[in-house]
């Protein structure tokens, strides 16, 4: 068996090339991740041990030494495959013992890996790559140097049974001291929810309970005096809203993300997405977002309508467009990019044939199905009050009553309920650690609906008793802050906790967060209107209006 390493980095490094290089196929989910699997040069023959086994030699001139040099300066390592079982190691090392000047450090290339591996019968558990400390290139200087590299291959039987083998490799996301933050993160969670809820059913309950009553007694007094407060608005608070065709196709986008992110999330408590499943995860998302496409056209169809809206293959377009565009826009940009710095991350022109035939053949007619359903749907919007014909002027309100101010209210809480665990998942999408306790993120996800859905029930509140019947757009926008906070830590991730830097990897991490930060606002947005609705729907139903 030969192993595979990605071929874009040790290529720019000059490595040894073999000479017929065999690429591997790959699934849509191992490009869309920037997998490039190739031959390489070392072969892994079952429990055939080899002992010091040259592969090649070769004369490295003074610009590839340097490069050597640079590539050993920024700790790069190389990632291979043996039976779908990942093996790392770096390919040098910086001696800095006792040095304070940069200038006196000594660089060096390993030349010689030993391969262990732990078989079980005829089935291999476990491969590890160990670099020879006593078998260096010394690359500090820029001269030409004749390099030879080595390899030894060690095979030793275990009772570790073959269903175990992928343990090994969860390890790092599971330990006791990441545990132990991750149900700190839970735990802060939960109090943050205790206390909103606290919150709503102490304070919100009693003054709603305090408003039924008044409005009881004055219909039972049937005096005169003017009404106050959010009843004095009955007439205005189920009033569509503008733009009526836009807020229906955020709801569809909203509510086509939400029900892909549950599919994903129970594929992931089963199991589906174990350690270095490669592509598992761009492949479901990609296959899920196409089937449930229909979801997004029936929900925005039906919404528009009910809010009569007369122009329905329009919104359906817009629907279509409204995340696909900007993350359309996004990939073209960033594929340019990759192309232009000749990285795997560049999709090949097959991939993206593939891709459009997916939205073209499946996306397409399944966003159209559910719009023809939605449109003959006939379902009326369900208003406890009848509408006046002429809006109520909304009176003068202090500043921070205003959306910007309400915005930041709204995104704090959530944002503060789920930023621990925020780093894991930046670690995992764009570093090197493997995240598997999918349990946890869903109570995290769980509680960030939660918040979500108290936080903007809340504020709607408030904004109703101020006598500001325009809400609809409030809820939304305050329900989908929490992704506007999510980009501001993308900011602190990249210059605090990563070492990216360069043009291609601040566009294509600023970028791609963008589009999901969009998603989580579409999708936030979309929990946070539907609970304001529920709750302004109760309220009105609750008192007698006119």
């Amino acid at each position: 068996m030969a192993i595979l390493f990605p071929s874009m980095p040790i290529r720019s490094a000059h490595f040894t090339i073999p000479e017929h290089l065999k690429e591997k196929t790959e699934a849509l989910g191992e490009v869309l991740n920037g997998d490039r699997l190739v031959s390489a040069p070392y072969k892994l023959n079952f429990r055939d041990e080899k002992d010091t086994a040259v592969v090649c030699r070769k004369k490295l001139r003074k610009e590839e030494v340097a490069r050597f040099r640079s590539a050993v300066d920024k700790d790069y390592y190389f990632q291979m495959y043996y039976d779908d079982l990942p093996i790392w190691g770096f390919i040098g090392k910086v001696d800095r013992e006792g040095k304070a000047d940069r200038s006196e450090y000594k660089y060096f290339l390993h030349k010689h890996i030993q391969f262990d591996v732990l078989y079980n019968k005829d089935r291999v558990i476990e491969v590890s790559a160990h670099m020879d400390p006593h078998s260096l290139l010394d690359l500090t200087e820029d001269k030409e140097i004749v390099a030879e590299f080595l390899y030894t291959v060690k095979w030793k039987q275990t009772d570790i049974p073959f269903e175990k083998r992928m343990e090994k490799y969860s390890l790092s996301s599971s330990s006791p001291h990441h545990l132990e933050i991750h149900w700190f993160s839970i735990i802060n969670s939960c109090v943050t929810v205790l206390l909103l809820t606290g919150f709503l059913t102490t304070i919100l309950m009693r003054v709603l309970k305090n408003d039924f009553m008044k409005y009881a007694q004055d219909e039972e007094a049937a005096d005169d005096r003017e009404e106050t407060g959010w009843k004095y608005i009955h007439g205005d608070v189920f009033r569509y809203p503008t733009y009526k065709s836009l807020f229906a196709a955020a709801l569809g986008s909203g509510t086509q993300l939400f029900t892909l992110t549950i599919f994903i999330f129970m594929l992931a408590l089963v199991g589906v997405f174990y350690p270095y499943n490669r592509g598992a995860l761009f492949t479901a998302l990609v296959v899920i977002y196409a089937l449930t496409s229909g979801i997004a056209g029936y929900t925005a169809t039906s919404f528009y309508c009910q809010l009569e809206g007369k122009n329905w293959v329009r919104n359906l377009l817009l629907t279509g467009c409204l995340f696909c565009g900007p993350l359309f826009l996004t990939f073209c940009f960033l594929n340019t990019v990759a192309i232009i710095y000749s990285a795997t991350a560049a999709l090949p022109f097959g991939t993206i044939v593939v891709i459009f035939l997916i939205w073209t053949l499946v996306t397409s007619p399944l966003l159209v199905l559910g719009g023809i359903a939605g449109k003959n749907s006939k379902g009326e919007f369900q208003a406890p009050c009848r509408t006046t014909k002429y809006p109520r002027e909304i009176p003068q309100l202090p500043w921070y009553r205003c959306a910007l101010p309400q915005m930041a209210m709204a995104g704090f809480l959530p944002f503060s309920a789920i930023y621990i665990e925020l780093y894991y998942i930046f670690a995992s999408v764009w570093g090197h650690r493997i995240y598997t306790i999918y349990s946890i993120l869903f109570i995290v996800f769980i509680i960030l609906l939660t918040v979500t859905g108290f936080i903007t029930v809340a504020l709607t509140y408030f904004q109703l008793a101020a006598e500001d019947h325009e809400w609809w757009w409030r809820s939304f926008l305050c329900g989908g802050s929490t992704g506007l906070f999510i980009y501001a830590y993308c900011l602190y991730y990249y210059y605090a906790r990563s070492d990216m830097s360069g043009f291609m990897q601040t566009s294509f991490f600023f970028g791609y967060m963008a589009c999901i930060c969009y998603g989580f606002f579409l999708m936030l947005g979309t929990v946070g209107f539907r609970a304001s609705l529920l709750f302004v729907r109760h309220i009105y139903w609750s008192i007698k209006c006119e």
